[in-house]
C-alpha cells in the first residue's frame, strides 16, 4: 500500500487547498467539494483482501491534517474528511481512525475553541464521530512492527496550511506604534491643560489611559511572538523525534567523555602508524638524575641458589661425599630371579 501513498497525499492536499480558498469552516462548503471532486470513489477498485489496509493507510494520511502545526481552518478541513472517509469506506467492519493519548489534549482545545467561536457543525461533527466510536486509542500514532526496520520518509508540510507565526507583527506594526503614541501624546497634553485650568487641583479620575501604553503593547505583543515561535520549534522537534533523539544522545555521550577526559586526565593514545617506533632517550643524563626523574630505582634481588651458597656453609668432607653421585644399578629385578613359592601340603 507504500505505493500509493504519495498519490492519496496529493488528492486530500487538492481538497484542503480547494476548501482553504472558500475561507469557510462550513460543513456545506466542504461538502461541496466532496461531492465535486468525487472523493467517495477513493475507495472503489480495491481488491476484497486490500481494503482494510487501504482504508487504513488513507485515514492515516488525512489523520496528519486534524493536528498542529496547521491553521484551525486546515484542521477543520482535516476533521471532515477524517469524517467522510470513515462514512465512506468499503472495509466491514470500518477501520478505526488511530488518536495517540498524547493527542487527546490537543483535540480537546480544539473543540473548546470551536465552541467559543460558535462553530457548532465543527462540534457536531467531532461528536459523531466519537458516538459511532470511530476512534481508536493507542499509544503511538503510527503501528509499530516487531524487529522490522523500516525507513520513515519525512513528510513535507505545505507552508500554506500552515498559521503564520507573524500574524501579531501584522496587526501591532512600527507604524500603529507611532501613531498611538502620538495620539497619547496630544491627549496626555489636553489633559494636562484642562487639569491646570480646574481651581480645585489634580483630579484623579481623568487618569483613565496608562502613560506607558505603547511600551507595554509592544513588550506584550513581542512575548506573545517568541511564545508562539517557541510552540511552533517544539511541535517540529516532535515530528522530527527520531533525528533529535539521536543528536541528543551524541551530544550528550561526547560531554560525558569529555568530562571524563578531564577528569581522569588520560593521555593521548599514540596513532597505529607511530607504536612501532622506539622511544628515543635522553642519554646526556646521569643515572642518577635519570632515577630522580623516573621517581623510583630498580633493586636487584638476588636469586634463592646465591642466597643459599652464601648463608649455608659445608665442610670439606661433607663437600666431597656430597659432590659424588650415587649410582643405582637396578630398582628392579626379572621374574626368574625370584624366590619360588612354596605352596603347603595337606595330609592325605
Amino acid at each position: 500500500m507504500d505505493f500509493c501513498r504519495k498519490q492519496v497525499k496529493s488528492d486530500t492536499e487538492e481538497l484542503l487547498e480547494r476548501f482553504r480558498l472558500t475561507q469557510s469552516v462550513r460543513f456545506d462548503d466542504f461538502s461541496d467539494i466532496w461531492r465535486e471532486m468525487k472523493f467517495s470513489h477513493i475507495f472503489y477498485g480495491t481488491k476484497q483482501y486490500e481494503k482494510r489496509l487501504f482504508s487504513r493507510m488513507v485515514l492515516d494520511s488525512a489523520s496528519s491534517f486534524f493536528f498542529p502545526p496547521f491553521s484551525f481552518q486546515i484542521r477543520v478541513g482535516g476533521l471532515y474528511l477524517l469524517y467522510s472517509l470513515y462514512k465512506c469506506q468499503t472495509a466491514s467492519p470500518p477501520e478505526q481512525i488511530r488518536l495517540a493519548l498524547k493527542d487527546w489534549d490537543e483535540v480537546k482545545k480544539f473543540e473548546r475553541d470551536a465552541v467559543d467561536a460558535q462553530h457548532f457543525d465543527v462540534v457536531y461533527i467531532l461528536q459523531q464521530l466519537m458516538s459511532c466510536k470511530g476512534f481508536n486509542f493507542t499509544a503511538m500514532p503510527n503501528l509499530l512492527f516487531y524487529d522490522r526496520k523500516k525507513k520513515v520518509e519525512r513528510s513535507v508540510l505545505c507552508e500554506q496550511f500552515m498559521e503564520r507565526a507573524s500574524r501579531p507583527q501584522e496587526l501591532i506594526n512600527v507604524g500603529l506604534l507611532e501613531e498611538m503614541s502620538n495620539v497619547q501624546n496630544i491627549y496626555e497634553n489636553m489633559k494636562t491643560s484642562v487639569i491646570s485650568q480646574m481651581t480645585a487641583g489634580e483630579d484623579f479620575s481623568v487618569n483613565i489611559v496608562r502613560k506607558d501604553l505603547v511600551s507595554r503593547l509592544r513588550s506584550t505583543v513581542l512575548d506573545y511572538y517568541m511564545w508562539q515561535k517557541k510552540d511552533s520549534v517544539d511541535a517540529e522537534g516532535e515530528s522530527s523525534e527520531g533525528t533529535s533523539s539521536q543528536q541528543e544522545c551524541s551530544k550528550r555521550a561526547d560531554l560525558l567523555a569529555s568530562i571524563k577526559s578531564k577528569a581522569f586526565g588520560e593521555a593521548p593514545e599514540a596513532s597505529k602508524s607511530r607504536r612501532h617506533r622506539q622511544v628515543e632517550l635522553d642519554t646526556s643524563a646521569t643515572g642518577a638524575e635519570r632515577a630522580t626523574m623516573s621517581g623510583y630505582t630498580r633493586i636487584s634481588i638476588q636469586s634463592l641458589k646465591a642466597r643459599t651458597n652464601e648463608s649455608v656453609h659445608i665442610s670439606d668432607d661433607l663437600w666431597k661425599d656430597n659432590t659424588t653421585t650415587t649410582q643405582i644399578e637396578r630398582l628392579t629385578r626379572l621374574e626368574s630371579e625370584e624366590s619360588p613359592k612354596k605352596f603347603k601340603r595337606f595330609k592325605r
